[in-house]
C-alpha cells in the first residue's frame, strides 16, 4: 500500500480524499494555488504545496507542476479526482514515466476513451448497442449530408473532452452551419481539439449510468446504476438510485453490458458507462467516464462501498475479494448539487444532519469563494429506505441547509424535488425545472 498521496485537485473532491486516506493511514500532500492559500484542503492534507497561480492553466491544470509537487514531495501516487487532470492521457504517461502511481485507468485506456468517435468504434465492435451517428466529419456541409440521411434532430459532439462543451442541438437544416461553428470552436477553446461527430437525438430518453470497479486481474464489478436525467445546461444537478425507470430484468441487462464494456477495453480502476434508454426500454452507450464521478456517493450509499478507497487499493495492487452477487442494493439514495449562482464569501454556514445525511464541501464560514472555478459548493446526499422517504429527507435537510453569503441553488433544488413530475419518476432529460 501507498505510503503517500498526492491530490491533484481542490474544493470537495480534495478533501473527500484526504479524508478517506487519512482513514487508510496514508499521508496526504495538497496542491494549491494563489487563490486557493486558505482552502480547507490546504490546511487539512498533511503536507501543502504552491504549484502556481489562480488560473487554472497556471496550476491545477499544469502537469509539470504536480508532478514536480509529487517528485518533491516524495509522493509514491496521484489522486486526480474529478475535472481537470483526471481525463488527461498525458498526464497519466507523465506520472508513469516519473514511476508515480496515477490512480485510475492505463494511460491507453483514457486516451482510447477521451476520443468519443474511437470509443464508439470500440463499443460497436463489442456488441454493445451504440447511439445512430457518425464518424469524424470534414464541415458544416458533410454534416448537413450526414443529418439528413439520419434524421432530425441530431446533436453535434465534440470528439474530445466533455462537461456538455462543444454540444449543439440541432432540429432543422438552417441551424447547421452556425451550430457547426459554435460547437468546433467551444471544443478548440475547452480541448484543443475542434473535430466534431453527429448523434442522432434519443428522445425522451433518460440518462443512466453504471459505476463499475475492475482490478488488474480483470474481474469487473457493477455498483447499480444512477439516474442523472434532471440536468441544466448539460449539467447533471441531481442524480439517484436505484432509478425510478429501471426494474430487475433491466438493470441486470446494463449490468451485463457495463462489464462487457469495461472488459472490452481491459479497464482498470474505477469508471462509469453511461447510457441513454428510450421510451422503450432500449439503451445506447453514449460514453465511459475514465474517473471518479462527482456523483460516487450515491453509490456508496446504497452499496456501503467506499469506492474511493477502492480507487486507491486497486491502484496499489490490490485485487477485488467480493463476488457479484454478494453485492446488497440498500434503499435509496438521492444527491443534489449544491452551485453557485455568483461570488461572495460565506458570512454563516449550516449543514443539515441526522441519520444518513451527507454534506459533501470545503465551506466553512468566513470562505471566499473564487471565481476562477467550477461552481460546484457542495453536494448534499441522503440515503433512505425507499424513494418516497429520499424525497421527504432530501427536502428537509435542504430546507436546513444555510449558506448565507454566496448566491446558490438550493430553492430550485426544493422545487425539483417537490414537483409532481419529479415525484411520479417519469422524468427524462428534457426536464425544465419549475
Amino acid at each position: 500500500m501507498f505510503s503517500k498521496i498526492l491530490i491533484a485537485n481542490r474544493g470537495e473532491i480534495a478533501v473527500r480524499i484526504i479524508r478517506a486516506c487519512k482513514e487508510m493511514g496514508i499521508a496526504t500532500v495538497a496542491v494549491y494555488s494563489t487563490a486557493d492559500k486558505e482552502a480547507l484542503h490546504a490546511a487539512l492534507a498533511d503536507e501543502s504545496i504552491c504549484i502556481g497561480g489562480a488560473a487554472s492553466s497556471e496550476s491545477y491544470l499544469d502537469a509539470g507542476r504536480v508532478v514536480s509537487a509529487a517528485i518533491v514531495t516524495g509522493a509514491e501516487a496521484i489522486h486526480p479526482g474529478y475535472g481537470f487532470l483526471s481525463e488527461s492521457a498525458d498526464f497519466a504517461a507523465l506520472c508513469k514515466a516519473n514511476g508515480i502511481e496515477f490512480i485510475g485507468p492505463d494511460p491507453e485506456t483514457i486516451s482510447m476513451m477521451g476520443d468519443k468517435d474511437k470509443a464508439r468504434q470500440v463499443m460497436k465492435n463489442a456488441g454493445i448497442p451504440v447511439i445512430p451517428g457518425t464518424g469524424i466529419l470534414a464541415d458544416s456541409q458533410e454534416a448537413l449530408k450526414e443529418a439528413e440521411a439520419i434524421g432530425y434532430p441530431v446533436l453535434i459532439k465534440a470528439r474530445s473532452g466533455g462537461g456538455g462543451k462543444g454540444i449543439r442541438f440541432i432540429n432543422t437544416p438552417g441551424e447547421m452551419e452556425q451550430a457547426f461553428a459554435i460547437a468546433s470552436q467551444e471544443a478548440t477553446a475547452a480541448f484543443g481539439d475542434g473535430a466534431l461527430y453527429l448523434e442522432k437525438q434519443v428522445s425522451p430518453a433518460k440518462h443512466i449510468e453504471v459505476q463499475i470497479l475492475a482490478d488488474e486481474a480483470g474481474c469487473v464489478l457493477s455498483l447499480a446504476e444512477r439516474e442523472c436525467s434532471i440536468q441544466k445546461n448539460n449539467q447533471k444537478l441531481l442524480e439517484e438510485s436505484p432509478s425510478p425507470a429501471v426494474n430487475g430484468e433491466l438493470r441486470a441487462r446494463l449490468k451485463e453490458t457495463a462489464e462487457r464494456a469495461a472488459r472490452a477495453v481491459r479497464y482498470k480502476n474505477a469508471g462509469t458507462i453511461e447510457f441513454l434508454l428510450d421510451g422503450d426500454g432500449k439503451f445506447y452507450f453514449m460514453e465511459m467516464n475514465v474517473r471518479l464521478q462527482v456523483e460516487h456517493g450515491v453509490t456508496e450509499q446504497i452499496t456501503g462501498f467506499d469506492i474511493v478507497k477502492w480507487q486507491i487499493r486497486i491502484a496499489a495492487g490490490v485485487r477485488l475479494d467480493i463476488r457479484q452477487e454478494d453485492i446488497v442494493f440498500s434503499g435509496s439514495s438521492m444527491e443534489c448539487r449544491i452551485n453557485a449562482l455568483g461570488a461572495g464569501t460565506v458570512a454563516f454556514l449550516h449543514v443539515p444532519g441526522g441519520p444518513r445525511v451527507r454534506f459533501d464541501s470545503a465551506l466553512w464560514a468566513g470562505y471566499e469563494v473564487p471565481p476562477h472555478y467550477d461552481s460546484l459548493l457542495g453536494k448534499l446526499i441522503v440515503h433512505a429506505g425507499d424513494r418516497e422517504e429520499a424525497v421527504r429527507k432530501m427536502i428537509a435537510s435542504l430546507c436546513e441547509l444555510v449558506i448565507d453569503g454566496v448566491p446558490n441553488n438550493i430553492e430550485e433544488q426544493i422545487s425539483i424535488l417537490s414537483d409532481p413530475v419529479f415525484k411520479s419518476g417519469n422524468y427524462n432529460t428534457s426536464y425544465t425545472p419549475p
